[in-house]
């Protein structure tokens, strides 16, 4: 079950020729797909990627009325080596994951196939999670391009330039014989808008085609000594073919050149970076909301190769020209240096100098760069007030009295930092909730971590997990602790990393190598992480897939001998006893303990509407809340830091004798019944209660309900009377 849906957005994927689009960017990437020809689309899910998958999904039926193949691959790596289709066959095919660990984890399949060269043309789209909300290290694609020579396009973040994109990238392609990456970042993905639509075409050579006239070309497997030859074509045959059509087909644009009023300086950016950089020029007042500039614009819509006879067109001439290139190291600057050097070109070269580092470059750090620039140059002071006004429309008149109102101190002075955490009734909690009363009986152990929701155990209140080095890896990094010891090592991952490769790396590994440590496998029914995607042990019925797979089978099959199964993770005193057995275990060889809950989530997001459209029908509805009595609260807290619920919080205690805050339930509690399992587990307060809230009651209820105020109401009114009695 993905965490949304497309299946009426992708009813636009049906449009003809000039009919209007209007929709997301990631949505637009389809329809492009579809307009080219594709024959096959692969891929891997992952942000700022993640949505193309659920559209794919979403569009198989649309898929497969032009014999088109999609598939949901097992990882990066399966996705880029089904490019191979496209190599002596032309078959136009696309695959698709995030940046930079899927291209890492793609490495090799992808360097394969740029040495070898394609016949039909191949796109991998990727994409850029970089910047300051980014959920992985921060690397960039640009590397990966130049090493293996796949060339990079990073078109301007509006719906047409992205559509063409695509239709250029499997031109580029097929010109070049080489594959091509389209980079897109956040915002590009979901950036919204319109463009004027084209037919569907199927493809004009089908897979079935290939299939009924095998053919192979040894020259192009890497195998020496055609692996040289491969190098020489590379820089021989492809690179100035790739050249030639850029130029030709015009990929990179050129704006305000050589008619601007400060026609002697200018800007070079990537594409992905041009409504950034408009911005901040419309803030600075050279440039208005339409896009036209005072300053010279060269857009690279192709950021790998640069082309030299553009940077020299574009240069020549001009006092100073500034580069702005998100990321470290800075390539583009480097490789226009040398182009500006070799052709005697002295236009001065600025980038980094001028603007950060590292980092995203966002609105507010490209108009301190640019500020910079224009100042040294002069263009601010001769215009320094040509910024256009804007007009405001005030909701509501605003007291003058405000602008008055005393300073009020920073949020950073009184309000604590708040890390990432899991959802509230988060089945993983109770995991690592457990693994911190163990802690308190065995003592610390080494925990090797994983990618996914998982990951927020080594932020407070579990404070567990001493690396990460990659998804379905927590078990291999745990590989070289491994040795006669009176504890052994604790390694983590989630059933998506385990499909994705922690079978073969990690588990099986760890057999191979006899291995004596633990890994958890947190087994939610789907890649929580990635969207709520089904993978082989799905427990959800897919018409189009095979699930239902335990991984215990799995596990076993590749030798393990001690595994269990832990069906409810919310049982913590069944979490903790298998803990506890498999660290203290005499029994020797790797051990593998599954711990199965769906992801609240998930479970929410079906839920709820049912529940609504029940109610709503007059029907019966129950729901279970849990609360503290505050009375009984001592107002330890312990509860809140071995769960770290964001439904459990702190109110004032009242009791006017005691100061300190009881805890508090919050409304948003989904009746997991975590924080009384860990009152109960930790030999804490009894405070907490377990409350049934019925919607629509019978006639049963209402008397039950009756009966419970009469009895209740009873009992205390009898004890108001025996404490007056001793009032005095």
């Amino acid at each position: 079950m993905a965490e949304r849906s497309f299946v009426e957005e992708v009813k636009k994927l049906r449009l003809g020729a000039g009919e209007v689009f209007s929709g997301e960017g990631i949505l637009a990437v389809t329809k492009a797909l579809l307009e080219s020809g594709v024959a096959y689309v692969a891929g891997y899910q992952g942000a700022p990627i993640s949505h193309l998958m659920d559209v794919l999904a979403d569009a198989q039926d649309i898929l497969a009325d032009h014999g088109i193949r999609f598939e949901n691959s097992a990882s990066e790596a399966t996705a880029a080596a089904s490019l191979a289709a496209s190599v002596n066959y032309p078959l136009r095919g696309a695959v698709t994951f995030k940046a930079t660990v899927g291209t890492n984890v793609a490495s090799d399949a992808l360097a394969n196939l740029a040495s070898g060269g394609v016949t039909g043309g191949a796109l991998v789209i990727v994409g850029e999670d970089y910047g300051e909300g980014s959920s992985i290290m921060q690397e960039r694609s640009h590397a990966f391009a130049m090493k293996s020579q796949i060339w990079l396009l990073d078109p301007r973040p509006n719906l047409p330039c992205i559509v063409q994109a695509v239709k250029d990238g499997f031109d580029l392609s097929e010109a070049s014989s080489t594959p091509v990456m389209l980079q897109l970042r956040i915002r590009a993905c979901h950036v919204h808008g319109q463009f004027v639509a084209s037919d569907n075409r199927r493809p004009a050579f089908t897979i079935k085609d290939a299939l009924e006239h095998p053919s192979r070309d040894v020259d192009r497997i890497v195998l020496p000594p055609a692996s040289f030859l491969h190098e020489r074509e590379k820089i021989h045959e492809r690179w100035p073919a790739a050249v030639k059509f850029i130029e030709e087909r015009r990929l990179n644009e050129f704006f305000a050149d050589d008619k601007s009023d400060w026609h002697d300086i200018g800007l070079a950016v990537q594409g992905g970076s041009y409504n950034t950089v408009l911005r901040a020029l419309e803030r600075l007042g050279l440039a208005d909301v339409y896009g036209d500039s005072a300053i010279p614009l060269y857009v690279m819509n192709v950021a790998y190769p640069l082309i030299d006879s553009e940077w020299e067109r574009f240069c020549a001439g001009k006092r100073a020209v500034l580069v702005i290139e998100e990321g470290q190291p800075n390539f583009v600057e480097q490789n226009a240096s040398a182009i500006l050097r070799q052709r005697g070109v002295n236009a001065t070269l600025h980038g980094k100098d001028m603007l950060p580092l590292a980092g995203e470059y966002n609105a507010a750090t490209v108009v301190k760069g640019l500020r910079a620039f224009f100042e040294r140059y002069g263009v601010l002071q001769a215009q320094p007030e040509q910024a256009a006004p804007r007009k405001v429309i005030p909701v509501q008149a605003v007291a003058t009295a405000a602008a008055e109102s005393p300073v009020q101190p920073t949020l950073d002075d009184s309000v604590h930092a708040r890390p990432p955490g899991f959802c509230t009734g988060c089945p993983e909690r109770p995991i690592f909730t457990a693994m911190k009363l163990v802690e308190r009986e065995l003592g610390p152990h080494h925990v090797s971590a994983d990618i996914g929701c998982h990951l927020f155990s080594i932020l407070p209140p579990f404070n567990l997990g001493a690396t990460t080095m990659g998804y379905g890896l927590g078990s291999a990094s745990a590989a070289a602790l491994n040795a006669p010891a009176s504890k052994r090592a604790i390694s983590v991952m989630g059933d998506g990393g385990f499909w994705h490769n922690g079978l073969t790396s990690g588990i099986a590994n760890a057999v191979f190598n006899k291995s004596d440590n633990l890994t958890i496998v947190v087994d939610n029914s789907y890649t929580s992480a990635t969207g709520g995607q089904d993978i082989l042990s799905s427990t959800a019925l897919n018409p189009t897939r095979s699930t239902g797979h335990e991984i215990e089978q799995a596990v076993r099959g590749v030798g393990v001998k001690w595994v269990r199964t832990v069906r409810r993770t919310y049982d913590l005193k069944t979490m903790m006893a298998t803990l506890r057995d498999a660290l203290t275990t005499g029994a020797k060889g790797p051990k593998v303990l599954i711990a199965q809950s769906e992801c609240m989530l998930n479970k929410q997001r079906r839920e709820k509407p049912k529940q609504r459209k029940a109610i709503a029908a007059g029907e019966r509805v129950v729901r279970e809340r849990f609360g503290v009595d505050s009375d009984t609260c001592t107002g330890d807290h312990s509860c809140i830091r071995l769960s770290g619920c964001p439904s459990l919080s702190i109110k004032p205690n009242p009791d006017p004798l005691r100061t300190d805050p009881v805890a508090s339930v919050l409304d948003s509690c989904v009746g997991c019944g975590l924080c009384g399992e860990v009152s109960h587990a930790a030999v804490l307060c009894p405070s907490f209660y377990r409350a049934q809230i019925i919607s629509n009651p019978t006639k049963v209820d209402r008397l039950r309900q009756r009966l419970r105020n009469a009895v209740i109401g009873w009992l205390q009114r009898r004890e108001a009377q025996r404490r007056a009695r001793y009032a005095f």
